[in-house]
Formats: structure tokens, sequence, C-alpha cells
């Protein structure tokens, strides 16, 4: 039986021409704009994208003209290629920006694939991205006639490897520097307050893994001055949760700060823009004498080991 992993993530703009469709993409996603009317979601997308397209234009342009999500996750798929070996075909689709399901679905059931592994890159669960990237590729499976098995993972934040990885993220974005000279944030990307109201987990698996991470942390010998939870990249006027980052910047007495992107496997703009240039400003402006943001795991071995025995417990 031929067998392929496939990894799940939310996409971003390859260029400057795919920003429109990425925009679109996302918020005409029914687990995100929650409308029971589809034409009336349309429309919103529709709205949405007229506005913000030209903004979203230029925050890619400053960033190198597209989404380094892409490119770092095809960097992870040949890294566990390798890692693995020849025995199952590594593969990777996302969401809202190519390469999108259906045309990895139509490769991979040409090449007779019979059996998939579905890893999808987040940490934590959520309706809004676990569930919406496991629902596109089975109604996509199921659309092309391929009859296969699969296999899911919905979480891996409680996951010790892993974990291990994002400590040794927050040790370089130190720079054997004293953690004790630092607050740390756990900043993860925001939801609607309401989604969470009606029963998505994702909230509560955030605040377990940084509880996991700071005992981890304890453990060898990073004592921070203070450790925060905070959220990002609020759009909109609804109540989203709280606190957000830039209220937390605010009342931090301690102006020595290393932000950790909690609920990002891979880089992309909500951390290379959002919070390595937008917030690094704001911090500058509020008097911050050191500002750091940890890499997102990427391609680190950690990861990759991570990605590999998330398999071999699914086999």
């Amino acid at each position: 039986m031929k067998k392929a992993i496939v990894l799940l993530n939310m996409g971003g703009p390859n260029n400057l021409d795919e920003v429109e469709m990425f925009l679109h993409n996302m918020f005409n996603d029914p687990y995100i704009i929650r409308t029971k009317s589809s034409l009336l979601r349309r429309f919103i997308a529709g709205m949405i994208t007229l506005t913000r397209a030209e903004k979203s234009q230029d925050i890619y342009r400053q960033i190198g003209g597209k989404s380094p999500l892409v490119g770092h996750t095809r960097a992870v798929v040949a890294s566990l290629q390798k890692y693995i070996g020849d025995e199952i075909v590594v593969d990777f689709i996302m969401r809202y920006t190519p390469p999108m399901a259906n045309e990895v679905c139509k490769r991979l059931q040409e090449q007779g694939i019979e059996k998939v592994y579905l890893i999808p890159l987040y940490p934590q669960y959520s309706s809004t991205t676990t569930q919406s990237s496991l629902d596109d590729f089975e109604t996509t499976a199921h659309a092309i006639g391929w009859d296969l098995i699969t296999v899911e993972i919905k979480h891996f934040f409680a996951h010790e490897t892993y974990n291990q990885c994002l400590l040794e993220r927050i040790k370089e974005a130190l720079q054997e520097e004293s953690a004790e000279s630092f607050d740390i944030i756990f900043s993860a990307h925001g939801l609607p307050q309401k989604i969470v109201d009606q029963g998505d987990p994702y909230q509560r698996q955030v605040i377990a893994h940084v509880e996991l991470i700071k005992t981890m942390m304890q453990k060898s010998g990073l004592h921070f001055n203070g450790v925060h939870v905070a959220y990002q990249s609020k759009v909109g006027p609804m109540k989203w949760l709280e606190p957000s980052l830039e209220s937390t910047l605010h009342e931090l007495k301690n102006k020595r700060v290393l932000i950790v992107p909690i609920a990002f496997t891979i880089d992309n703009s909500e951390t290379d823009f959002e919070l390595s240039l937008e917030y690094a400003e704001v911090a500058h402006h509020l008097g911050y004498e050191a500002y750091r943001v940890c890499r997102c795991p990427n391609d680190h071995p950690l990861f990759i080991q991570t990605l590999s025995e998330l398999y071999q417990k699914m086999k």
C-alpha cells in the first residue's frame, strides 16, 4: 500500500498577485465567516478583499513581496522526506493559496497513494484552522473520487520533542543573556470571543501549552522576570480574545521582552511583519530596551523529529 504524509497549513501569498486570492479564500471560509448564508459570506469576503488588498500588498512588499510560509514549508517537507526516507511520500497542502487541495490530491491520486497521514501544522486545535484544513482535504478527496484511508492528528501542543524545539528557539533568542532580565510573552493568534464561547478549545489549549513550557523552562534553569499570554492579529470590531499583545506591551514595567509566537510552527507575515516590525515599532515608542521575537520551529531538526514521531504514533 502506497502511503503519504500530508502537512496542512493556511497558506500565504506566493507573490503580490496572490494577495487578493488569499484574502478572498480566507474570508469565504465558513469556519472564518460564520454566517448561514453563503451568498452573504461571499459578499463579506468580497468587501474585505476590496478594502484590505492594497494594505496587505504593502505588508508583503515589506517582507520580500510574498509570504515566507510556503518557502519554509517546502524546506520542512524536504527535511522530513530525507529524515524518514523513501518508505513514504511527504507533501503539503495550503488552505488558501497554492499548492491547494485539488492540485495536491490529484497528484497523489495519480501516484497511486492509498493511505494518507494528515498532520495539520497547528499545535493547538481550532475549528478555524485545524478543522477547516482537515475538512478541505476530505471534501476534495471525495469530490475527485479518490478512494483512500486517512489518519489524522488534531493537535500536538503537549508533544515533548516539539516543546523541546520551542525551548531551543527561546534560548537562541536570548543570545546567551540571562532570562531573569526579560519578561516573556507567549503571543497566540487571536480568535473572536464568540467562537471560543461556542466551544472552540483553542484558548484552553494555548493556556495549557504555556503551562507546559513554563515547567520545562524552570527545569532547564530559564527563570524569566515574568511570563505572560497575549493575543495578536485582531480583525474587525468584534470582541476578540484578551489581553491583546499591544495592551500587554503597554502594561509591562520591565522594558526587556521576548516574544514567542506560540500558535505558529512556520514563520509567516504575522511573525515576520506583525511581530518583528509592527510591534517592534510599538515597543520602541514605549521605550523598550530590548524587544526580541523567537523564530518559529520551521525546519529545526527537533521539529522534523517531532513530525516523524507524530507519524510513527499514527501508524
